[in-house]
């Protein structure tokens, strides 16, 4: 008799940032600031260009769940694992601001070479190059016309192959299109074990430290309003970095 506890299913890029947008995906309490680094980012989005896999969400629908805007759950998928692969979505693709582990807002830029396919973390340089597109937020941006974007290129490098810039940038794009793994919890799990799963998941990845414990277990703790607890605790962090 099988005790598995989750199901397993398919989604694409594409459908993860509409997910985003319609913040039909949410980020629970229990989960923790953005840590990856803007290399890291780079990184992820090549792995995604390369064709290379990234690995699983988890999510779990629950009806009663805080969130880390202080909302509940009410019909979302609350994101256990992968909060860093789709906050660098939301970065990289979507040109969204986040919450670093300083408690900072950060923008992080993703740059494309496109005659190279290399990917770099925008710096002055890049932003000065004809040769990058510095910020690849632009080519996901559904205002953008990506012939235009093409034609702009070529005019000023004028030794690119019109054609085979415009093949890159489309595989570029082609990332919505990639396919990621979905791990979706039992619904009628309670938040002590799914804080359990997320704690073990972590402890695999970046590491999750005896202070990153404790905030996620007083934060799934709706008998003393945990959530809030968590915010005094992140606010008071957040004063004493830009003190």
């Amino acid at each position: 008799m099988s005790i598995q506890q989750y199901s397993v299913s398919q989604a694409s890029i594409r459908t993860l940032r509409t997910w985003i947008e319609t913040e039909e995906i949410a980020i629970p309490e229990i989960q923790r600031p953005f840590v990856w680094n803007s290399s890291k980012v780079r990184d992820f989005i090549d792995s995604l260009y390369s064709g290379f896999p990234v690995g699983y969400l988890i999510t779990w629908r629950a009806p009663d769940v805080r969130l880390k805007n202080g909302e509940k759950s009410i019909g979302k998928r609350i994101l256990i694992d992968g909060q860093q692969r789709v906050t660098a979505l939301l970065a990289a693709l979507l040109g969204k601001s986040v919450v670093n582990k300083d408690y900072t807002q950060k923008r992080i830029k993703i740059a494309f070479h496109p005659a190279e396919e290399r990917f770099e973390v925008h710096n002055a340089a890049i932003q000065k190059s004809v040769e990058w597109i510095p910020d690849i937020a632009v080519v996901f941006n559904p205002n953008t016309r990506a012939r235009k974007l093409v034609d702009k290129y070529c005019e000023v490098n004028e030794d690119m192959n019109t054609d085979e810039i415009d093949d890159r940038i489309d595989r570029l794009k082609g990332i919505l299109n990639n396919i990621l793994g979905l791990i979706e919890l039992d619904p009628d799990l309670d938040v002590e074990t799914v804080t359990e799963i997320f704690v073990r998941i972590n402890s695999q990845g970046v590491a999750l430290n005896t202070a990153d414990f404790a905030m996620s277990k007083m934060a799934a703790s709706e008998q003393y309003h945990g959530h809030l607890l968590r915010k005094s605790i992140e606010l008071f962090l957040s004063l004493s970095k830009r003190a």
